[in-house]
């Protein structure tokens, strides 16, 4: 069975070599650019179903690259995971605030880089056979946002409006990492104020109230948070 394609954008003729190998020998189709302008004009043209992009690139760089592809109607919703220097937290959060949807530190294991890219793959199909999942359930933990509740081992749980967009939103991207703004963007209503600096408080009563279950969502140190795979 054909699998996808995925764009490789790095100016390092060995790491793209070396990331080719890897995803070819699991059955992707491979594309690849060097400069930023190349990884635009190819994604605009070809559609490939995800993009591996090295930040720090000739010209027009990686930030560049999301922030324009981003703004297109074929572009906007392709997965784009960024290659960072180990340690660049700065770099994480402004890739993640501009639409990238995962990150990988230099150096990094090609294992791992698959294992990503498979794991985006495959919720992203999932995510496009289901046009809304109302209800999802991780172990005993069930949240339905139908009837906006959420219960923990059968029992219900009195979550504040902030706490249940909270949950909601990180299980309904499962692994994905987010940033302290891009929580903001996506809980916040009309009839309640939420700000960066709060959502580590209610992270805080979330976790209490969820007990032993605290630990499915994950702190991702210096950039945000993630529901646990």
């Amino acid at each position: 069975m054909t699998k996808e394609t995925i764009l490789i954008v790095d100016d390092e003729e060995d790491i793209i070599e070396l990331i080719q190998y890897n995803l070819k020998t699991e059955g992707y189709s491979i594309l690849t650019a060097r400069t930023g302008e190349q990884a635009v004009k190819i994604a605009e043209q070809s559609g490939p179903d995800l993009m591996v992009l090295d930040l720090m690139l000739p010209g027009m760089d990686g930030f560049e690259v999301t922030r324009h592809l981003r703004s297109r109607e074929r572009t906007q919703d392709m997965p784009i995971v960024i290659l960072t220097a180990k340690g660049e937290e700065s770099d994480i959060v402004t890739g993640l605030e501009l639409g990238a949807n995962d990150y990988i530190s230099k150096p990094f294991s090609p294992k791992v880089l698959t294992a990503r890219i498979r794991a985006i793959l495959r919720r992203r199909k999932k995510e496009s056979e289901s046009v809304s999942i109302n209800v999802r359930q991780e172990g005993d933990l069930v949240i339905d946002r139908t009837r906006h509740m959420v219960t923990l081992e059968g029992r219900s749980l009195e979550l504040t409006l902030s706490e249940f967009e909270l949950l909601a939103f990180l299980a309904d991207k499962k692994g994905w990492v987010f940033t302290r703004g891009q929580i903001v963007d996506a809980i916040r209503g009309e009839n309640y104020a939420v700000t960066e600096r709060s959502i580590d408080v209610v992270i805080v009563g979330l976790r209490k109230k969820l007990k032993h279950y605290a630990e499915v969502i994950e702190t991702v140190r210096g950039v945000g948070y993630r529901f646990k795979e």
